[in-house]
């Protein structure tokens, strides 16, 4: 080797050592700065629109988009968080109620009275769901893991106060200088990318019609799908409606069932404690508005942005949900677009290179 491929070699090495150092002392604030890159990227539309607004003066833009976003976004979540926990637990007290006074013992003889057809078939389906399945246990024990479950996370988060808040202002700190300086440190990434100017930009454009497309496609149209089922259940004064809310809007992105989980029993409930007007408007109303909005709103969302196969896409938000958390949300379909675009490059390039022609004999 000559001395200045020793000298390369050399500093490689080092800056390897020093990005891995680096990585390590940035490691414990990694998702709230992810969290802070995802919402400044989504907003930054707003925040070129404020700098013009206020003259040129970017910081106080950034001020202003960083209060706006901690008031309007953060704190609404946090406190919908403590009460979605609440009516967890009063919905487990409810039901254990309703098993300890019989609930369950006269469950056979509302499901016979059902317009379900003969009455063999009516007997086999009460006895299945009454007797072979143990819906009492059952009941209980699932009622109880999901309130355990939601007290659990959230007065963890309340033991963890500290590390709350400073993951919190972390995320806020961060925000304000993705504002602010948010250009010239894209700039100075974007030239030390050792691409080609080609493969840059389609991997940056990549990076940004996924994160859209996914927040476009999942996160709004779950809200909005909560929303609507939500105002039903108000209207039709079914228990605990925050919770069911809420619980409507993380199944909403499930392919098979989706908000149906949620609506479906509560159409059933419905019947059972009457009017029968309210539980079929509850099923026109899922059926008519709830669902159709999935197959609606998603496809003009969504469009051609993500260009990930649905099966891809689901199975990168559910693994990066497992992975990552909440932030996996945004990362499993995000590096599931980056290797499908590295893929392309790499068939573009080098597997579908025309070969060289053979000489003429």
């Amino acid at each position: 080797m000559t001395r200045h491929q020793v000298f390369t070699l050399c500093f490689f090495a080092v800056v390897l050592i020093l990005l891995y150092q680096v990585a390590l002392v940035f490691s414990p604030f990694l998702f709230p700065v992810l969290w802070a890159m995802v919402l400044a990227h989504l907003t930054f539309p707003l925040h070129a629109r404020l700098t013009t607004f206020f003259h040129g003066r970017e910081t106080l833009s950034a001020s202003v988009l960083t209060i706006g976003i901690m008031v309007l976004g953060v704190l609404p979540v946090i406190m919908l968080s403590f009460l979605l926990v609440r009516e967890a637990g009063s919905a487990h007290i409810a039901i254990t109620t309703w098993i300890q006074s019989g609930g369950v013992e006269r469950l056979r003889e509302e499901i016979v009275k059902l317009p379900f057809g003969s009455g063999r078939v009516e007997e086999l389906l009460s006895r299945v769901v009454v007797e072979q399945g143990n819906l009492k246990h059952v009941l209980l024990e699932s009622s109880k893991t999901v309130s355990e479950f939601l007290v659990r996370e959230v007065t963890g988060l309340v033991k963890n106060t500290v590390l709350l808040a400073a993951d919190f202002l972390v995320m806020i700190f961060s925000l304000f200088f993705f504002f602010k300086d948010g250009k010239r440190l894209y700039a100075t990434l974007y030239q030390l990318i050792p691409l080609e100017e080609s493969h840059k930009q389609r991997i940056v454009s990549r990076l940004d019609q996924t994160l859209r497309a996914v927040v476009k496609g999942l996160i709004i149209t779950a809200i909005v799908q909560g929303l609507l089922a939500g105002a039903a259940y108000v209207v039709l004064g079914v228990p605990f409606p925050v919770f069911l809310t809420a619980l409507t809007m993380l199944l909403a992105p499930l392919p098979f069932g989706g908000t149906a989980l949620v609506w479906g029993p509560v159409v059933l409930y419905l019947y059972w404690v009457r009017p029968l007007w309210k539980a079929l408007a509850m099923l026109i109303w899922g059926v008519g508005i709830v669902s159709t909005v999935d197959q609606v709103l998603r496809p003009i969302l969504i469009g051609k942005g993500a260009q990930i196969p649905f099966v891809f896409l689901f199975f990168s938000v559910l693994g990066g949900l497992a992975v990552y958390g909440l932030i996996g949300l945004f990362l499993g379909p995000i590096l599931v677009g980056l290797l499908i675009t590295a893929l392309q490059i790499y068939r573009e390039e080098f597997q579908y290179q025309e070969e060289p022609s053979a000489p003429k004999s």
